[in-house]
């Protein structure tokens, strides 16, 4: 597997995604938040999709109070949710947006870290319903909603452990490859189209995940959300267009 960075003096233009609507997943916390915050900054219309309305509605008030592109909010519980939900989801931005120029999938759960002989299945299951399953069907749902006419882009949030395995990693690090997977696939199966798919390995980052995966590092030492978002916004906005089936580190 080839990894890739972005061009060394690459640097995002303001209105890099104006015009674009960006749905995002997992969009009220961590790289999820910023990710939004950022995005809406260069122009886009952001839909945030998460399952805590409380957080989604402090990055929507965050957006509005910056007089950036109004945002929409959708409360949805990717563990539980139905393919019947997301093609709610689908018809909702069809007929109160229009269409999709972009999806960040970014929400994502740890789960147990331990042996794959000690994991318990409820949480194994738990794992893949939210890291993998809910990308199938998000994706497959939305991919209709996705804009043909202009270069469209999905991105997958993949990891470390999902190139190489490791032990303890359990459900996350095989939730990764299989990330990995569908992204190749569907890049491959869309390589004659205008939407572009690409995977983005956040690194070691100052989250609340990371936060529980390692507890006892010091979050001091680990770059912020912010200081990822270059390559957010890059392969996101147009400059990518060129970029299909790559996985791409942000560190």
């Amino acid at each position: 597997m080839s990894i890739h960075t972005i061009p060394n003096n690459y640097q995002p233009s303001q209105n890099l995604l104006q015009g674009k609507n960006i749905l995002i997943t997992g969009a009220g916390d961590g790289i999820g938040r910023c990710a939004a915050l950022s995005f809406a900054a260069h122009g886009a219309s952001v839909i945030l999709l998460g399952k805590t309305e409380e957080k989604l509605a402090s990055v929507y008030d965050e957006i509005e109070s910056n007089g950036w592109p109004q945002p929409a909010l959708i409360p949805l519980d990717l563990n539980t949710s139905d393919y019947n939900q997301y093609l709610t989801v689908k018809k909702a931005v069809e007929e109160h947006i229009g269409c999709l120029h972009g999806l960040l999938h970014n929400a994502g759960i740890l789960g147990q870290r331990t042996t794959i002989a000690d994991s318990k299945p409820e949480d194994w299951l738990k794992v893949m319903q939210v890291n993998i399953n809910s990308v199938f069907l998000l994706t497959k749902a939305l991919l209709p909603a996705l804009s043909h006419d202009e270069k469209s882009s999905i991105v997958m949030t993949s990891s470390g452990v999902g190139r190489k395995g490791r032990a303890y990693w359990g459900a996350y690090s095989v939730s990764k490859f299989a990330t990995e997977g569908l992204m190749q696939v569907l890049a491959d199966e869309m390589s004659l189209t205008n939407i572009r798919v690409n995977c983005i390995n956040p690194g070691a980052t100052r989250t609340r995940m990371r936060a529980q995966a390692y507890p006892a590092e010091n979050p001091l030492d680990l770059p912020t959300p912010e200081q990822l978002m270059t390559t957010y916004l890059y392969l996101m906005g147009g400059d990518s267009h060129a970029e299909n089936g790559k996985t791409f580190d942000a560190q």
